[in-house]
């Protein structure tokens, strides 16, 4: 029986367009040292550890008049130096230019005829540091099957040690049209599941294209009656094919101070900062959110399944809806308020803890953030306005060949009809913000950055002004 797609990849395949590449991304900044960390050593790298995610030496195959469902098949002319690519910024090049090439490469769709996945090796960022960007399709990670290539090939040691996974890999002759519709054919007799996934992706694509037509005749009238798109709100207007990337830095130090004075967790602090960043971004605008004073966010969340195996990752993830108090002036009572709000998901779904989260093995973030965004995506019916994944990493540095990473940010897909989608990693200390917006209904991109920054600072500002003060007329005894 071939490795068939199930109905929820076929959903996120049908929902890409130009405007809509359904694909996860991560940049990784490194510092090479004296490792000799180059484009060269990447390939080596990644020769050495695919072989643990096989699925990237795979394409779809599909079948003629849908008699199944697509199949995963070899690849016969895989060609790794299609997938590794080399790029350059002008030197020094600095962040500003690193998320501008991010932008324009999360712009463009992945090619269906290869194995779904591209790697860029970034060389000339200042201090003689190095980017590493990693782009997979949605459906090429889902978890169970595959987890994305980041998670492999990063060691917690400096070392360069070579697994020595060479598996000498032949590709399986892939078979042609006619075959693989006898094929479909056998799979549908043999194996009952695959003619009930069949019929319910049929059902489901006649379904879709009658929404969409019904959409487009609705966008016709109104043309012709002249009204406007229903577009109305900053976080919900039509798509370009273009995006823009903005990257935030913090530490994770502030958010364990604020937990420790107004209690609560470290993603609930992230989630009051996000809340204060689109308050003050919405208010610089000046537009009108249609009376809304909350933000509904789709948060996706790991949680407890005791009948999973430990690596399996891909039905560890809820969504949660998160009303973020964006018509709240206190930062204190927006925490508190999405502190309760978390707390009660948390209670229902059995979340797991940051710290047990982050020891799954490998940088297991990259593998979560394509699992967060494939969750918002199926949940696009919920009417959430922005989706944000928190996803906390190892807080000890981890090395590919030798290079030390610094900073990783995740590039989310943006849906149809939402131009903004966040991001966020903690790892070593810091955490990562990654904002995706569209180019065009988003172009002040970079001030919403600037407004999480300065949310942060006054959630920091409250949480000391907060801490108990010596009484009045007493000195405090010197330590």
């Amino acid at each position: 029986m071939s490795e068939r797609l199930r109905p929820r990849d076929l959903a996120i395949l049908a929902a890409e367009s130009p405007t809509t590449p359904m694909h996860n991304a991560t940049v990784e900044v490194f510092d090479p040292g004296e490792s000799g960390f180059d484009h060269d050593r990447l390939v080596q790298l990644i020769a050495d550890r695919i072989a643990f995610v096989p699925r990237y030496r795979q394409r779809l195959q599909s079948v003629p008049g849908r008699l199944a469902n697509p199949a995963w098949v070899d690849d016969e002319t895989f060609d790794l130096g299609y997938h590794v690519r080399r790029s350059a910024l002008p030197r020094p090049g600095s962040m500003e230019q690193l998320r501008e090439l991010v932008a324009r490469i999360a712009s463009r769709p992945l090619d269906r005829s290869r194995p779904l996945w591209e790697c860029y090796f970034v060389e000339g960022l200042e201090h003689g540091h190095v980017a590493l960007l990693t782009k997979s399709h949605q459906i090429l990670v889902d978890g169970r099957e595959t987890v994305d290539i980041g998670q492999v090939l990063l060691d917690t040691s400096p070392d360069r040690s070579t697994l020595g996974h060479d598996d000498g890999w032949r590709p399986r002759r892939t078979a042609g049209p006619v075959a693989a519709a006898l094929n479909a054919v056998t799979d549908s007799v043999e194996h009952p599941s695959t003619l009930w996934m069949t019929t319910r992706a049929n059902a489901e694509s006649l379904a879709r294209a009658a929404a969409s037509s019904g959409a487009r005749v609705a966008e016709v009238a109104n043309a012709l009656a002249g009204r406007g798109p229903v577009h109305s709100t900053p976080v919900h207007r039509r798509l370009s094919q273009q995006r823009r990337f903005v990257t935030v830095r913090t530490e994770l130090a502030d958010y364990r101070a604020i937990r420790e004075v107004h209690g609560g967790t470290v993603n609930d602090a992230v989630l009051a900062t996000v809340t204060g960043g689109l308050r003050a971004w919405l208010m610089t605008r000046a537009e009108s959110m249609g009376g809304l004073r909350t933000i509904k966010a789709m948060v996706p969340m790991s949680v407890i399944d005791d009948e999973l195996e430990p690596t399996s990752l891909g039905s560890q993830i809820a969504g949660h809806l998160v009303q973020l108090p964006i018509g709240e002036p206190s930062p204190v009572v927006r925490l508190h308020q999405v502190s309760y709000d978390l707390k009660a998901h948390g209670e229902q779904g059995r979340a797991v803890s940051a710290r047990r989260l982050s020891g799954i093995s490998g940088f297991a973030p990259t593998t979560f953030h394509a699992l967060g965004s494939r969750l918002a995506a199926a949940e696009l019916r919920s009417g959430f306005h922005v989706s944000i994944t928190n996803v906390p990493g190892p807080q000890f540095p981890l090395y590919a060949d030798g290079a030390r990473m610094l900073e990783s940010y995740p590039v989310h897909p943006l849906l149809p009809d939402h131009p903004l989608a966040i991001g966020v990693t903690s790892y070593d200390g810091g955490v990562f913000y990654g904002i995706t917006t569209d180019r065009d209904a988003v172009p002040d991109a970079d001030v919403l950055g600037q407004c999480v920054l300065e949310a942060l600072e006054e959630l920091k500002d409250s949480a000391s002004d907060a801490r108990p003060r010596a009484p009045r007329g007493r000195k405090k005894e010197k330590t």
